[in-house]
């Protein structure tokens, strides 16, 4: 299977550069798999679509700003990019510029209330980098740390916490789950007093969901690997509403990644924690979940294919066709599509 079948026309103007200024107000594609059609509503429309004894799976992870400036003792000025938390106050991060970033390069960031030393150069160009600081490591990134954006936008962020979900807990992140920043706690409350269940799981997103598909057969496309973990009261309820015959419909690709990656066969989960690099793609037979909601992706990306996989490659270029006519706001801070 080709990369180039997964391509798209975009107007750069139709990149959604800021949130809007209500969560919920943003569009929402319905596409229904079975009848083959598309409806264009609100996102808070997403209610009239779930049944109660659903089961909505969302990511509860906590986008960290991951983005940091210092200078090397040399006065030279550095850019780290934090990607995962490997043990204790040691990183791995993407470091600019890489060539002046040595072993023992000692680093200050933010008047010296937070140092680095590079530790080791890792595969692919990362550095295994050690942090030391008086006081908690994440409350001194929020002072020093700038939230991660996606290299598509180009707006400064006004207010960090519209690149969180409203019910973003567990730190880690190094990109939002974006198909969740459209729920605000009124809709959640209401899709609750509805009798639809809510049930979440942990996928710390890391800045490899940007990376492009540079081979040209999607095959041979090595997923990045991505930490995530699910507990036993969220089993329970996922479990459930399965055994029951309900819809378990996932939030997001993300949320989508650990359902399909701790499903056995029958789509029955077990409490669980490990890193997946699960590549979803057309031909992929989905055990778990039932439905999807998720944003615009791009073209030629891996996210692209997972939701063809689920509703049809043709169905969704057909779809994405449409939402190109019709002016919907694309990526991150775009609008949405259900899949049901």
């Amino acid at each position: 299977m080709k990369v180039s079948e997964f391509n798209y026309n975009l107007p750069e103007d139709l990149i959604a550069q800021v949130p809007l200024e209500k969560r919920d107000t943003s569009r929402l594609l319905i596409l229904d798999r079975k009848k083959q059609t598309v409806e264009h509503k609100k996102f808070k429309d997403i209610i009239d679509y779930l049944e109660p004894g659903d089961c909505l799976v969302r990511n509860n992870t906590k986008v960290i700003p991951a983005r940091i400036y210092g200078k090397k003792e040399t006065g030279a000025n550095v850019e780290f990019l934090l990607l995962n938390n490997i043990e204790g106050d040691v990183w791995e991060s993407i470091v600019r510029p890489g060539n002046k970033l040595h072993i023992g390069t000692k680093v200050i960031f933010g008047d010296g209330i937070l140092k680095a030393e590079i530790l080791e150069i890792m595969s692919g160009g990362t550095r295994k980098v050690k942090f030391y600081y008086n006081g908690i490591f994440n409350q001194i990134l929020d002072k020093v740390g700038l939230m991660p954006l996606p290299p598509y936008i180009h707006e400064e962020l006004k207010d960090k916490d519209r690149y969180q979900t409203v019910y973003a807990k567990y730190n880690g992140s190094a990109a939002a789950p974006t198909a969740g920043l459209h729920f605000t706690p009124e809709l959640l409350r209401k899709i609750e007093e509805k009798g639809i269940k809510i049930a979440n799981v942990t996928l710390h997103v890391g800045i490899g969901t940007f990376r492009p598909v540079k081979e040209d057969e999607v095959e041979k496309h090595d997923m990045h690997s991505e930490h995530y973990y699910i507990k036993q009261e969220d089993v329970d309820i996922i479990n459930k509403a399965k055994e029951q015959g309900k819809r378990i419909i996932s939030v997001g690709t993300t949320s989508c990644r650990v359902l399909e990656t701790v499903a056995d066969s029958n789509g029955i989960l077990k409490e669980a924690e490990g890193d997946t690099q699960i590549f979803i793609y057309p031909g992929y037979k989905f055990k778990c979940i039932d439905g999807l909601i998720t944003n615009f992706h791009l073209p030629q990306s891996t996210l692209l294919m997972l939701v063809s996989a689920l509703a049809g490659k043709d169905f969704v270029m057909q779809a994405y066709e449409e939402a190109v006519k019709e002016k919907y706001r694309f990526f991150s801070f775009g609008d949405a599509m259900f899949i049901k």
